[in-house]
């Protein structure tokens, strides 16, 4: 437990704090990098260069800063980094790396206003989130390790199959080199692939998989991600597993992680609906098939929003859901439908989800949503949940990128 002393200093310099709480973490990644760049390795150079990386770990300091005297509320936002720490193979000894650089960037940025009494009383707090976090950590990588099929760190899986979703979305289907089997995982966690890139070296990237548990496979389906600015490369890793990683090809793999989950066993009765945008189909799919095959009664509402049928992803799975159950009802709709997509209704509706289709599509009153997409696609679901009167313990989502708060 903390001091009491700790706990009233963290709380008279939040405000401070957190008004300069970017620039620190600008700081701070300047300091790591330089001073450790050995831990480079572990973090997409793209979310620095978008900030992304700065605002999520800015937002993650905030919350824990105001929560200094009500931890328990930060379960799930440790439960977050824990798994995301062990997709990517963080130990105990990157943690005091870590509180050095913040504690300097924190000196750095306040200034003589950062007085001995107050970076005591902060690395103090960091230290108790520390071993939490580390605590944590060590179960998931024991049951990693512990459960039939499972690993730590990579382990070598052969490309099987590799099947175009559409214009920009590749399945790759993975099985083990060793012939051994692949573990049991919840759907709706990823796995993490290290690529040894021939021109720039970058760290692993997280897949959600993208099916049902217990095929004797891992599949992923990535999305080519495009140039974020004039001038800049594409995605590194999406686009060479596109043009480069081919059948009988062999990639290292981690084992599955992540908290965005749903266990089939454990189903309430209420209903239930997927929200997916774009690739953000991928886990949701996963639950939904994982629901299906395991036949539960629990009614299931699955609703897909994509530009047009070049850029719908795995439209015949998502149709083979209903056709499968009768408690499965699916739902398309298109924002920018070709004119053939019309004619050849591959979708349900035209326009954007709103809280007024939301309302006729699904039982809103009293069901659970699991939504992933991209962010504005996000926000927007957010908003017209929160209109309709849905409340947060019934909203479950997932970003891709680093965590990020949303405005709705």
């Amino acid at each position: 437990m903390l001091s009491e002393k700790t706990v009233q200093i963290v709380k008279e310099i939040t405000p401070v704090v957190a008004a300069n709480s970017e620039v620190i973490t600008t700081r701070f990644y300047e300091r790591m990098f330089k001073g450790n760049p050995e831990v480079k390795a572990f973090f997409n150079q793209a979310h620095q260069h978008s900030g992304g990386q700065q605002r999520a770990l800015a937002g993650a300091i905030c919350a824990y800063f105001s929560n200094i005297d009500n931890l328990e509320a930060l379960g799930p936002a440790v439960e977050l980094v824990a798994q995301k720490h062990c997709s990517l193979g963080i130990k105990p000894e990157h943690y005091p790396i870590v509180g050095k650089h913040l504690l300097d960037a924190i000196k750095d940025v306040m200034g003589e206003a950062a007085t001995d009494e107050i970076i005591e009383a902060v690395a103090e707090a960091y230290g108790l989130l520390a071993d939490v976090c580390i605590g944590r950590e060590a179960e998931i990588y024991n049951d990693q390790k512990t459960k039939v099929g499972g690993w730590n760190g990579y382990r070598k899986l052969v490309v099987d199959r590799k099947v175009p979703e559409n214009d920009i979305v590749t399945s790759f289907y993975l099985k083990p080199v060793d012939g051994n089997p692949l573990p049991e995982y919840l759907p709706g966690q990823y796995i993490t692939v290290r690529i040894d890139h021939p021109t720039t070296p970058t760290s692993p990237r997280n897949y959600s998989l993208s099916d049902r548990p217990g095929t004797g496979h891992f599949r992923i389906s990535v999305k080519r991600e495009p140039s974020l600015a004039d001038g800049a490369p594409g995605g590194l890793i999406s686009n060479y597993l596109h043009d480069s990683v081919e059948v009988g090809d062999e990639i290292e793999v981690g084992p599955p992680c992540g908290e965005f989950t749903l266990d089939p066993t454990t189903t309430n009765g209420r209903s239930i609906v997927f929200l997916a945008g774009g690739i953000g189909i991928t886990p949701l799919l996963s639950m939904a098939k994982s629901l299906a095959h395991a036949k539960v009664s629990t009614p299931i509402y699955f609703l897909q929003a994509a530009r047009n049928s070049l850029a719908h992803a795995m439209a015949e799975e998502v149709r083979e859901l209903s056709a499968n159950g009768a408690n499965i009802q699916t739902k398309v709709i298109y924002d920018a439908p070709l004119a053939e997509d019309l004619e050849a209704v591959k979708c349900d509706a035209e326009g954007m989800v709103t809280k007024e289709r939301l309302s006729e599509w699904t039982p809103v009153n009293d069901s659970e949503f699991y939504l992933c997409g991209p962010p504005p696609f996000m926000a927007s679901m957010l908003s017209n949940l929160r209109e309709l009167g849905v409340d947060e313990s019934r909203v479950r989502h997932e970003f891709f990128g680093p965590k990020q708060a949303l405005e709705v």
